[in-house]
């Protein structure tokens, strides 16, 4: 279907979602579509930087169909792509089945007067710009594409299995003492990465502060294990909104790599759980608070950490990486960088809150544990868990798998993209660290 025909323009009362009925266009409605393959921080960039041209952001997500048509197969589902989109903080509404060439019709049946993208070219099956109707209709905005970080990029971490994007220490790498080149390179870099971490931690409108952001000092040993309890101190990396009157203050912790819509669903699940309490507790019933009852803290662990734990060149994403992720999540109040993978009592206590009043985890599939890291938090009676959901199983390893298994076709969206294709040999040394690591962690099981 040609998108300057109209043809592909849906009936009344058949849009993907409402309007039904086409609305006055408005300068102040943006829209943005892609594929939004991974919940990566490119795509939160770019969400971040169309909110800040408007009021409103409506985000059209393209069919698994047509994507593999114009570009490829996609590693995530529609419906979890579009979960990962509506998890974003800056986004208003998302608009499934958007046409992969953006059609005039579409966007002013929304009411968006302007269409935002990167400045990398998008182009369809037949070689044509994707915007062609849009920029020759004078309603194309352009913003910065996000450096270092894409989707090819991070199937390739995966198949080919490389560790050179872990990050030591984040506070170093932020002030310029960690990292490769001189030292003026470095601080350019860790400076680039301090603001984008200010600007991931704004508020809905993109433009005001937002979340609190943390990093816990602590030692190695009590980051890494339950053998050493530290109640540690904390560094402030970003001044944001803190904890209100009557909030409840919630404790999550994680590696949140390729932050998946298991991550996203579980933290969804954990603001609704705390809603229903608030909602019991007549938090409702008062109406001068206009924010919500819980306030929730993410703590998220090193790269160090998670390697240890899983092996092989896990995590994909490092925990500068994982950060934004979590940080651009509308579920999220405040973040603490480096948090232990055991949050002991010790720990709980000296929270930059107080202790909290719960703390929320999930049945784990993924991250191999020889012990229970929550035991502090069960003998203070504050732990809560979240139960099995549709997207319980979509984690990390889930999707390194899904990648695995269409190897051959992902090799041939990266040559299109001018790529070196990921040979067999690299894809088996896959395969055997994956099996050393589950030796170490049965070895780890029968050594406790």
């Amino acid at each position: 279907m040609d998108a300057d025909t109209g043809s592909d323009v849906p009936t009344p009362g058949n849009w993907p979602v409402d309007p039904q009925e086409a609305v006055p266009v408005s300068k102040d409605r943006i829209w943005v579509d892609g594929c939004f393959d991974f919940a990566h921080h490119g795509h939160a960039g770019a969400m971040l930087q169309a909110r800040r041209l408007g009021k409103e952001l409506w985000i059209g997500i393209h069919s698994d169909e047509a994507i593999l048509e114009n570009k490829g197969p996609t590693v995530m589902t529609l419906k979890e792509r579009v979960a990962a989109v509506d998890a974003c903080r800056w986004s208003t509404k998302s608009v499934p089945y958007a046409p992969y060439v953006t059609s005039l019709p579409w966007i002013s049946h929304y009411g968006c007067q302007y269409v935002v993208h990167g400045d990398d070219i998008t182009s369809d099956s037949g070689g044509e710009d994707c915007y062609r109707y849009v920029k020759a209709a004078g309603r194309f905005l352009v913003v910065k594409r996000t450096p270092g970080i894409s989707t090819t990029e991070l199937v390739g971490r995966m198949l080919l299995c490389t560790k050179n994007h872990f990050i030591k220490s984040l506070l170093e790498i932020l002030s310029g003492t960690e990292g490769p080149g001189s030292l003026e390179e470095r601080k350019k870099l860790g400076e680039e990465m301090m603001q984008r971490i200010r600007d991931y931690a704004t508020d809905e409108s993109g433009l005001k502060p937002g979340l609190v952001v943390t990093s816990w000092m602590g030692s190695k040993t009590a980051k890494e294990d339950d053998v050493l309890e530290e109640k540690g101190s904390y560094l402030d990396i970003v001044n944001g909104i803190l904890p209100r009157p009557g909030q409840r203050i919630v404790y999550v912790d994680g590696g949140f790599d390729l932050f998946s819509p298991g991550h996203i669903e579980f933290l969804r699940q954990v603001a609704k759980a705390e809603e229903e309490i608030g909602r019991k507790n007549g938090w409702y019933d008062d109406q001068a608070k206009d924010y919500a009852p819980a306030y929730i803290v993410a703590g998220v662990h090193d790269d160090e950490v998670i390697n240890h734990w899983k092996g092989v060149n896990y995590p994909i994403m490092n925990i500068f990486e994982r950060g934004l992720c979590v940080l651009q999540c509308r579920f999220v109040n405040s973040i603490i960088f480096s948090a232990p993978f055991t949050p002991s009592k010790a720990y709980l206590a000296n929270l930059p809150y107080g202790t909290p009043d719960a703390v929320y985890h999930g049945p784990t599939a993924f991250m191999p544990l020889t012990y229970d890291p929550y035991i502090a938090a069960k003998e203070m009676g504050i732990y809560q868990e979240i139960g099995h959901h549709e997207f319980q199983n979509v984690n990390a390893g889930e999707i390194v798998q899904r990648i695995l298994k269409s190897r051959e076709m992902f090799e041939a969206r990266q040559r299109a993209k001018g790529e070196k294709a990921v040979t067999e040999e690299a894809v088996k040394r896959r395969e055997t660290m994956e099996q050393d690591a589950a030796k170490l962690e049965k070895d780890r099981a029968i050594n406790r």
